[in-house]
């Protein structure tokens, strides 16, 4: 009787899990969803971002340099937010933002919002260099689905290997369905007080999108308000494609799925990049966006955005393309097979992953790392003539590694140390391999098997 009870009570307990398929994450007056971002210089200032309900109409943030004492509280300024209401899923909520300005450089300050009465905890972040200076940040794939489960630990495990890194980038698909908020509400809690610690640099991917009762096509109605990112993009799409400085490095985001909804958005971009990476005095460049140049998976070639962007990107000596969308990963460059490629003539290219959704990996021949069925999360490190570049496994294992040593004209030295690292991992994902013919299973085999040959001969 005792087993009996037992197992009824675990398929019970079972059963109850199952049907609550997400949790209610709606909003209360105290602060939550809080994110760090920037839209001015990172050496000044700082932006915060935040939600609550509909009753908070007099929200700030508190600032003050950070002490071991707790004593500093006294000597926080109050900066007053500015709040706009949004309608979602047919409820009335506000989001805030502050921009602490006028800030020390290279400072640690500690903060907190709310309105008076209902406050979040204390964060505490550092202000940049007001120069080109050693700094780290973390890049993440798509997340997308079972976010809360599954991605929570990408961006945990990503924290706990880099723990002072300077900032993050995710490069779209951050969820799966554009307006879901319960969603949204799984992303914001993976990434928890990480979040407000650590600032992001979020650039949208297809399923940010959605067609409205007119089929046209729109960003997320989440994101404008949910995040606070620079706004000097192209008319149109701020805070999708813009581009920031930081430590002597330009990061660029760039909106592919406008550009490939929409081919005049897409002429509009490449113009406006033109002009960012002419003006551009920093050492280093690094682009983001969410359709890859080269695709790791068969039959998601997207030439069109390769064709009008990559010319650009090698006219203008960009170091590294971050990118998602094809959920493998792949790391590799444009140059023709058996060509040394220790000096690129082009930038580095990586397609990464960092949520629990998989497809079949293409193996390419523009790769020099490749990976299937596997959730992932890189970290890179700069400082100055030198790039170093690893990607972890969510278990923390090393998967991938290279440094770009950079010359005083410009010219970046390539130095691979992933054929010291594990064997790639290749498998099929379980979903592929029940689903694949048995003639799609040996185009497959031969694939891996002319990839394999290709990486021994470069040996």
């Amino acid at each position: 009787m005792k087993h009996i009870f037992y197992t009824i009570l675990a398929v019970l307990t079972f059963t109850s899990t199952e049907a609550q398929t997400h949790k209610d994450y709606a909003a209360t007056a105290y602060p939550d969803r809080i994110i760090l971002g920037w839209q001015g210089d990172p050496a000044t200032s700082q932006s915060v971002n935040w939600r609550t309900d509909s009753t908070v109409t007099n929200a700030v943030g508190a600032l003050a340099e950070a002490d071991p004492s707790p004593d500093f509280i006294k000597n926080a300024s109050i900066i007053p937010a500015i709040s706009e209401n949004v309608q979602l899923d047919g409820k009335q909520l506000r989001y805030h933002s502050v921009h602490f300005k006028n800030l020390k450089s290279d400072t640690q300050y500690s903060y907190r919002v709310g309105n008076g009465t209902y406050w979040s905890e204390w964060f505490h972040f550092k202000t940049a260099q007001n120069k080109p200076a050693p700094f780290s940040f973390l890049y993440f794939g798509d997340a997308q689905n079972d976010i809360r489960s599954l991605w929570s630990r990408a961006i945990r495990g990503a924290y706990s290997t880099l723990p002072t890194v300077n900032l993050m980038i995710h490069a779209g698909d951050l969820i799966t369905t554009s307006n879901a908020d319960w969603q949204w509400g799984e992303w914001f809690e993976a990434g928890g007080w990480i979040n407000g610690m650590v600032p992001t640099l979020a650039t949208p991917g297809n399923h940010e999108y959605f067609k409205d009762e007119k089929g046209n096509s729109h960003v997320s109605k989440h994101w404008r308000p949910s995040f606070v990112l620079p706004e000097n993009g192209p008319k149109g799409l701020e805070e999708t494609a813009y581009f920031f400085d930081y430590q002597g490095t330009r990061f660029i985001s760039l909106n592919s799925q406008a550009a490939l909804l929409d081919s005049t958005v897409m002429d509009t971009q490449a113009d406006w990049l033109v002009k960012v990476l002419s003006t551009n005095k920093n050492r280093w460049t690094v682009v983001v966006h969410h359709h890859p140049i080269y695709s790791t998976k068969n039959g998601r070639d997207n030439d069109g955005w390769r064709e009008r962007m990559e010319p650009i990107y090698r006219k203008y000596r960009v170091d590294m393309v971050l990118q998602g969308h094809d959920h493998t990963y792949g790391r590799g460059l444009n140059m023709p097979l058996g060509k040394s490629r220790k000096h690129p003539d082009g930038p580095i290219y990586v397609v990464s992953v960092s949520g629990p959704k998989m497809y079949d990996i293409g193996l390419q021949d523009w790769m020099n790392r490749a990976g299937s069925n596997t959730q992932l999360y890189q970290t890179v490190s700069i400082d100055g003539d030198k790039l170093a570049y690893k990607s972890f496994t969510v278990t923390g294992q090393e998967y991938d590694s290279f440094s770009l040593i950079k010359s005083s004209k410009g010219q970046n030295t390539l130095i691979d140390q992933a054929p010291a690292l594990l064997p790639e991992r290749l498998d099929l994902p379980a979903e592929y391999q029940q689903k694949f013919k048995p003639e799609q299973m040996q185009e497959y085999r031969n694939r891996f098997q002319e990839y394999k040959a290709r990486k021994q001969a470069k040996q």
